[in-house]
């Protein structure tokens, strides 16, 4: 089942159509980068994923249920539209996120200090958050958006406003997030960026998906490991790998190099060899 999932999505104001028959899939492990120009509705498909707006035409579908018509579904969704979270600026961000993590239901502590230091905020954890910089919030709205543990990730924009190593940052952890099986959808108009850490991008113009383009994540490699059953078996599993099958005694699959070799590496595995290749029936 695909994690996000939109059928000929769309929206109007009046008789004038900002969005028409949008429709796209993100499997869980997945990057999928909406690009498009200032004014391509972007942002207002953002919203309706996230169920901040409604559509006039399709649906939007969170693991297979509809965002508006059973909000519930959002509980497996984070986001951040437009702007960062509401923060209240009198108190520290490791504040606001206990608040959030008790809307959220999530009870344990170590998880705030986790996200903060996920972020690289704990330097500044104690601080008011009235004190903070634009990136610094933009990185406490991510910290909140992934307290939960999402299985769906949404972000408009998320790079916006950050310096460069909060740029590095934010891809590193678009990168990690879909290792752990997480679906990501962002909308960026920064599309030379995007090809380092993104499995598909999406390009939408005047309203429309006009084209959408598979990157470099699911490459083709022939990998030796043992035991090579096992290590097949293993591989199946793994929603970065979108085919895998044994030939001439190695595995040939489809799918992101890195977080096969962490995973095998992590069940114990003796990785022997990986490299690029090209797969034939």
């Amino acid at each position: 089942m695909e994690a996000l999932r939109l059928e000929g999505l769309g929206k109007r104001y009046g008789r004038k159509p900002i969005l028409s028959g949008v429709s796209l899939s993100v499997r869980p492990g997945e990057v999928y980068a909406l690009a498009g120009p200032n004014g391509s509705g972007k942002t207002t498909l953002i919203r309706l994923v996230t169920g901040l707006a409604f559509p006039t035409e399709g649906r939007a579908l969170l693991l297979g249920e509809d965002v508006h018509k059973a909000p519930a579904a959002r509980r497996h969704l984070g986001a951040v539209v437009e702007a960062p979270a509401a923060f209240y600026p009198y108190l520290t961000g490791r504040e606001n996120l206990r608040l959030h993590a008790y809307l959220a239901g999530v009870r344990e502590e170590a998880r705030i200090a986790e996200v903060l230091a996920r972020m690289k905020l704990l330097a500044v954890a104690d601080q008011k958050v009235g004190s903070y910089s634009l990136g610094q919030k933009q990185r406490l709205g991510l910290a909140a958006a992934i307290l939960p543990r999402p299985k769906v990730l949404v972000l408009d924009e998320p790079t916006s406003g950050l310096d460069p190593e909060g740029v590095e940052l934010v891809h590193g952890l678009l990168r990690e997030l879909a290792q752990e099986g997480v679906a990501v959808f962002l909308s960026t108009h920064h599309l030379p960026e995007v090809s380092r850490y993104a499995h598909k991008v999406g390009i939408l113009g005047g309203g429309k998906l006009l084209d959408e383009v598979v990157l470099s994540g699911k490459e083709a490699y022939r990998l030796e490991a043992h035991p090579l059953e096992g290590a097949l078996a293993l591989l199946k599993t793994l929603p970065q790998v979108a085919s895998a099958r044994l030939q001439g005694g190695a595995i040939l699959f489809e799918g992101d190099r890195e977080a096969v070799l962490k995973a095998l590496l992590r069940e114990g595995y003796r990785v022997e060899a990986s490299c690029p290749t090209a797969l034939t029936s």
